[in-house]
C-alpha cells in the first residue's frame, strides 16, 4: 500500500494529458483527466528507494530489462514529464548529486571508445550514409536525412568563409565526411582528430580510396596532445559535451591555443540554456563522463580564453527531428539489431533516442552553434550574416 501511495505521488502530477497506469498487482489507475492514449504498464514493482535515489536511472534500467512497459509514444510520455513542473523528473525530491568522473586522457579514451567503437556497422544501420552522428541541419524541413546532414556540413563550412589553402583543424572529427569535405570541395588542408579507433580507420581508408593524402590527415590521439601547432579555421562538432565539467574550460583554452591569430571557429554541441546537466542513466549507459554544459558556462570559457562570438545560432529543432528520424531508421532494423545485440540492448537505444528527442522537444536540452574568432568579433567575416545562407 505504501508503495502505491508513493507511485500515485510521483506519477500523477508528472504529466500535462492523461496517463493509464497499470500496476504490478494488475490493477489500473488513470492520472489526469480524458481518455489516455499512453499507457504504463509495471510489470515488476521498483524499489522505492531506488527511484527516490536517481529515477532516471533506476526507470531507465527498469524499461531495458522490460519491468517497464510503455504502450503509445515513449518520446511523448518523456516530453510531458519534462514540460510538467510537479514532474519527478523535475521536482528536487527525486534528485541525485552525482559522483564526480574522471576525465583523464586515459577516461577519455576508454569513454569514446565505448560508444563509438561498438562498431560501424551497428550505426550504418540507421545513420545516413554519411555517417554523420549529430545534428543535422534541415533547410525546408521535407529533405532527407542524407541532404540534411550534408546541409549542416556546408552550413558550418560557410560559417567560416573559408579561403582556399588554409588549414583546418577538426576536433572529434568523427567518420570524416565534414574534414573530407572541407579538403575536396572547400580546398583546405585539413587534420582530424578521434579517439575512436573504428573511426580512424575508416577516415583513413577514406582519405586514399578518395586520393587525398597530400590535404587531408587523421590522427587517433587526444586533442589535448596537438603540440604547438595552429590552424586557421577550426571545427568540432558534438565533443565538448564528453569533455566533463572540470575539462571544459581547458577545452575552450586549447580551442584559442590551436587556433591563429584572428583565427576563426565553430563549435557545435549540446548545451541547456537552463544551466549544467548530467544524467545518471545516459552517463552509465550511453555516454560514460557526459556533461550537458550551460549556455553561459560556455560562454564564461570563450571569453576567458581570449576568444569572441560571432554568431550564435540554436538549432534545438532540428536535433527533435534528426533523433526522430535516427529512431525510425533505428525500428525499422530493429530485429537485426536485437539479434546482433541483444534486446537489453536494443530496448537501451531505443529509448536514448526517444528520450532525447524528447528532452530537445520540451526545450530541457538545446544544440548550439557558437561562430568564434581569436580577437575581435567578426574579424576577417562579412559585416552581415548574409553570407552564411549565399550558396
Amino acid at each position: 500500500m505504501l508503495e502505491k501511495t508513493f507511485y500515485r505521488t510521483m506519477l500523477s502530477k508528472s504529466f500535462p494529458f492523461p496517463v493509464k497506469v497499470t500496476y504490478w498487482d494488475g490493477k489500473s489507475e488513470v492520472y489526469g483527466n480524458g481518455t489516455p492514449d499512453i499507457e504504463i504498464i509495471f510489470n515488476e514493482k521498483i524499489p522505492t528507494s531506488a527511484i527516490s535515489k536517481n529515477a532516471s536511472l533506476a526507470l531507465g534500467e527498469a524499461y531495458m530489462d522490460k519491468k517497464i512497459e510503455i504502450k503509445g509514444s515513449l518520446q511523448k510520455l518523456i516530453c510531458g514529464a519534462y514540460e510538467s513542473a510537479g514532474s519527478f523528473m523535475r521536482s528536487s525530491k527525486f534528485r541525485k548529486f552525482l559522483p564526480k568522473e574522471k576525465h583523464t586522457e586515459e577516461q577519455s579514451e576508454k569513454d569514446v571508445q565505448s560508444h563509438y567503437d561498438i562498431g560501424n556497422d551497428f550505426y550504418k544501420l540507421w545513420l545516413d550514409p554519411t555517417l554523420t552522428y549529430s545534428c543535422a541541419y534541415f533547410e525546408d524541413g521535407n529533405e532527407d536525412l542524407e541532404a540534411a546532414q550534408l546541409a549542416k556540413i556546408h552550413h558550418i563550412l560557410n560559417k567560416l568563409h573559408p579561403e582556399k589553402g588554409k588549414t583546418l583543424l577538426d576536433i572529434g572529427c568523427g567518420w570524416g565526411t565534414l574534414m573530407l569535405i572541407a579538403a575536396k570541395e572547400y580546398g583546405l588542408k585539413v587534420t582530424g582528430v578521434t579517439l575512436s579507433e573504428e573511426q580512424y580507420k575508416l577516415v583513413q581508408k577514406k582519405i586514399y580510396d578518395q586520393n587525398l593524402q597530400d590535404v587531408a590527415e587523421v590522427k587517433l590521439e587526444d586533442y589535448r596532445e596537438l603540440g604547438n601547432q595552429q590552424w586557421d579555421y577550426i571545427t568540432s562538432v558534438g565533443m565538448f559535451e564528453h569533455v566533463g565539467k572540470e575539462n571544459l574550460g581547458k577545452y575552450f583554452a586549447d580551442v584559442a591555443k590551436y587556433l591563429k591569430k584572428d583565427g576563426i571557429a565553430l563549435i557545435h554541441g549540446i548545451t541547456r540554456q537552463q544551466g549544467g546537466a548530467k544524467n545518471a542513466w545516459i552517463n552509465k549507459y550511453i555516454f560514460p563522463g557526459g556533461y550537458v554544459p550551460g549556455l553561459t558556462e560556455n560562454v564564461n570559457h570563450i571569453v576567458e580564453n581570449g576568444m569572441q562570438i560571432d554568431d550564435l545560432e540554436m538549432l534545438r529543432r532540428h536535433y527533435q527531428k534528426t533523433l526522430e528520424i535516427w529512431d525510425s531508421n533505428f525500428n525499422s532494423k530493429r530485429d537485426e539489431i536485437q539479434k546482433n545485440m541483444g534486446e537489453r540492448f536494443t530496448r537501451m537505444w531505443d529509448l536514448y533516442l526517444q528520450a532525447c528527442a524528447a528532452s530537445f522537444e520540451s526545450g530541457n536540452i538545446d544544440v548550439v552553434q557558437y561562430l568564434l574568432t581569436k580577437g575581435p568579433s567578426g574579424k576577417n567575416l562579412p559585416m552581415t550574416r548574409k553570407y552564411m545562407l549565399d550558396k
